[in-house]
């Protein structure tokens, strides 16, 4: 390694890392999108049929599969997700004294 390479350890967030505005929200919405995504692959379908299923265009599926964020606001995730059988649960509280940000995590149950 070279004088002039350094290495910068991570925050855990790429989206904080490289400075998005609100990254603890677009880390979210991010996890819910590749969950919607792996439903999608568990489940065999291709496109064409998640498109039926889904009720969007197949385009705004290729979006989904291909992680295009700006396309889906989280709401129409959760929406997505109820349409593939999914429950999707809110939990509020309060936040701990070490947390810097409301919202930390999104937790994703895996079972199909």
């Amino acid at each position: 390694m070279s004088d002039r390479e350094k290495i910068h350890r991570g925050s855990g967030n790429v989206f904080e890392d490289v400075g998005v505005a609100h990254p603890e929200r677009v880390m979210a919405r991010a996890q819910v999108m590749s969950r919607v995504a792996d439903v999608i692959r568990e489940r065999g379908l291709t496109q064409k049929e998640a498109s039926s299923l889904l009720g969007i265009p197949q385009s705004k599926v290729s979006c989904l599969m291909n992680g295009k964020l700006s396309m889906f606001s989280l709401d129409h995730l959760f929406e997505l997700l109820n349409a593939l059988g999914r429950d999707v649960e809110i939990i509020i509280k309060p936040k701990t004294k070490e947390e810097k940000f409301a919202t930390t995590h999104v937790l994703l149950a895996t079972q199909v």
